[in-house]
């Protein structure tokens, strides 16, 4: 053990020696934090302050919209028809971002029509709509009823009906959270898939440059291959830990320096009402308020919980395909001998990402139930259904296919040392499959 430990040591060395690596350390998680920050900014795209003119040939709204018109919207009013085309090349109404139509048919249909110049973003939208519909409640009240308007909206309550599953009664299951899950999935067959690669051109270089000849005159081939998948397992490690401390530490300046009024309703500016309102809406309209998957990632997903299980299912299918690429390291003549054998490992971690994909598209078939035992692709599929939100009394599965992924571990790197023994001394030979069946037999 203190042999394989010493040689993980030097392979830990080596890598931080790399300057790619070193690169690779910085950049990644700032080339996912500029992807989170194109993703947020998209939910928060188009036009900021309108001034919006009001054709209001009845005169329902009285000339007024709001009590005070400060905030991102101005309105003005015409007590006139005005045709779209009239407004949209009239010299005397260029200075109007949007013409809002108001009709005596608007207290029946409950529907306008907003005609913009260009796209508004997503909280000038909602601002405006909300202005406008309770102006529009504020002039039925006073034309159909004899309440005060502070009487109606006490005992205004629309009826909600939500449907939700019997195996999801919180209703917490949903395409995106597997959509994270399935990322998850992904960033432990991008690490195992170069990291492996790491293996094998460590391995198949010291063999092709005969310095395994002097390693192996100090410890055993079993020793030297553990040691090397151990080593280059921790530089990547290293490297998730470094990943996620920079994206932490990103999300939390997104969340308080460039993003904060996605998350603060006191920042709504021109919506006029009480502080139970605004919590209201912002409980109500999280997806017309910013998009969904600022949402997602600060609220709905326990990245503690997911990340622990990460670590897990990353650490052990690393293992796992880890003795794969040792094998192909030891057969193989040259450094680029082995690349063909590589493909194979490439299209099943591809399969895995698949089966992710059907996890999220249908959860509940068979196929992806025995995708999550199978250890080539269980690593993928449990990160979908953690993310997705397991059943009460369900998280016994997650467990069971650790345990298989753990024991078909330890299983292929006893079948990888015995071959690895086999083929890291014969050199001169192209890698072939019949060096791996005799590799076994002896």
């Amino acid at each position: 053990m203190r042999n394989s430990w010493l040689i993980a040591l030097r392979e830990l060395k080596e890598r931080f020696s790399n300057g790619t690596f070193l690169l690779m350390m910085v950049l990644g998680p700032l080339f996912l934090l500029l992807m989170l920050f194109f993703l947020f900014k998209s939910g928060d795209e188009g036009k900021k302050s309108l001034k919006v003119l009001i054709s209001d040939p009845a005169g329902l709204m009285d000339s007024k919209i709001i009590a005070s018109e400060e905030g991102k919207i101005s309105y003005y009013f015409i007590g006139d028809y005005l045709e779209i085309e009239e407004f949209r090349d009239g010299k005397a109404y260029q200075n109007f971002d949007a013409l809002i139509e108001v009709n005596e048919k608007v207290l029946m249909n409950k529907k306008s029509f907003v005609f913009y110049r260009e796209n508004p973003s997503t909280d000038v939208k909602m601002q405006l709509k909300f202005q406008l519909e309770r102006r529009v409640e504020e002039v039925m009240i006073e034309n159909f009823t004899n309440l005060s308007v502070d009487q109606f909206r006490q005992i205004k309550q629309p009826l909600n009906v939500d449907f939700r599953n019997v195996y999801d009664p919180k209703n917490q299951a949903s395409d995106m959270e597997g959509y994270v899950g399935l990322v998850f999935g992904f960033l432990i067959v991008l690490f195992v898939l170069l990291f492996g690669m790491s293996i094998l051109r460590s391995t198949a270089k010291e063999k092709s440059n005969r310095i395994v000849e002097v390693i192996l005159a100090s410890v055993k081939p079993y020793q030297l291959m553990l040691g090397k998948i151990t080593g280059i397992g921790l530089a990547a490690l290293i490297q998730i830990f470094v990943w996620t401390f920079f994206i932490t530490i990103g999300l939390i300046v997104f969340r308080q320096y460039i993003f904060p009024d996605m998350f603060n309703p006191s920042n709504w500016e021109g919506i006029q009402v009480s502080a139970d309102v605004q919590q209201q809406l912002m409980e109500s309209n999280s997806a017309e308020r910013y998009n969904q998957f600022v949402e997602l990632i600060y609220e709905r997903i326990n990245f503690g919980f997911m990340f622990i299980h990460f670590l897990f299912f990353f650490i052990a299918a690393y293992y796992f395909y880890g003795a794969f690429f040792s094998i192909i390291g030891a057969i193989s003549g040259t450094e680029s001998d082995g690349q063909q054998f590589v493909l194979p490992i490439i299209i099943v971690l591809g399969l895995a990402v698949y089966f992710g994909y059907l996890a999220i598209v249908v959860p509940d078939s068979n196929l992806v139930k025995y995708a999550s035992l199978i250890p080539f692709t269980s690593p993928v599929v449990i990160m979908v259904k953690l993310a997705q939100g397991l059943p009460i009394g369900s998280y016994y599965f997650v467990i069971l296919s650790l345990i298989i992924l753990i024991i078909s571990t330890v299983v292929f790197l006893w079948l990888a040392g015995k071959i690895y023994k086999n083929g890291i001394l014969q050199f001169g030979q192209r890698a072939k499959i019949k060096n791996i069946f005799q590799g076994l037999k002896s």
